[in-house]
């Protein structure tokens, strides 16, 4: 089903104050397994993971690995399968394109220009990500309006024009304090690497640990400008 300007916006005003929980169980019921959550391991996903799985212990989560994070990432993906007893499908780069991208740009090609840490980004996650795709209708994603200022315009229900998918963002009016409380309270699995200064986690090469006050994403893909700084996942331009 494609939706229009018009049906996204019905869909927003219908769902303007609802709790997370109860935006998930309708697009659940309309979707059922051709919708599931994206999940990088943040506090954001893994609330949701937790609040999709007490909807529906059978509802499919899946995560992106780019062969580049950190051990405390891995380690979480092993922890959260058997907190909820569950088995998170995973994706991960074609061997073909990144040997490839390796052996003529070099490991970090991504420090050295935008364009070529676009390309890195194509290759570990944007593929494997349209890869995913391809057995759903609907996406959830744990983004939120405060995270930096390229998600400040986002938007609870969007239609992702890219994929041709409903884009359901639950959690897009949350503070980070209310994430928190969220894991908190239900004692919801989290990156250790959040206790030590590092809010945002992501490729282990493009994130580093931030200093209090500073902005939450400041510590992804620091050596660009900030409007530059989302791997295309979320481009504004779906």
């Amino acid at each position: 089903m494609r939706y229009t300007k018009e049906d996204i916006e019905e869909l927003n005003r219908r769902f303007a104050d609802a709790e997370p929980q109860e935006l998930l169980r309708h697009f659940m019921g309309v979707y059922g397994e051709r919708m599931a959550l994206s999940s990088s391991l943040s506090i954001e996903d893994q609330a949701l993971t937790d609040m999709i799985l007490g909807i529906d212990h059978k509802a499919r989560i899946f995560t992106l690995d780019t062969g580049r994070l950190f051990p405390e990432t891995y380690a979480l993906i092993d922890k959260t399968n058997l907190h909820y007893d569950i088995k998170m499908e995973v994706f991960c780069p074609q061997t073909d394109a990144l040997q490839e991208m390796v052996r003529e740009k070099g490991i970090n090609l991504f420090y050295e220009s935008l364009e070529k840490r676009h390309l890195c980004c194509q290759i570990r996650k944007l593929e494997p990500l349209s890869r995913a795709f391809r057995t759903m209708d609907a996406w959830v994603c744990g983004l939120r309006r405060s995270q930096s200022i390229t998600r400040s315009e986002m938007r609870c229900v969007e239609w992702d024009e890219r994929h041709g998918l409903l884009k359901i963002n639950p959690l897009i009016d949350w503070s980070e304090e209310q994430v928190w409380t969220y894991i908190r309270n239900h004692r919801v699995p989290y990156n250790k690497l959040h206790d030590q200064g590092y809010p945002s986690i992501g490729c282990q090469p493009c994130t580093r640990a931030v200093q209090p006050g500073e902005d939450i994403r400041s510590g992804r893909w620091w050596w660009e400008d900030p409007k530059h700084r989302e791997c295309g996942l979320h481009s504004q331009k779906e």
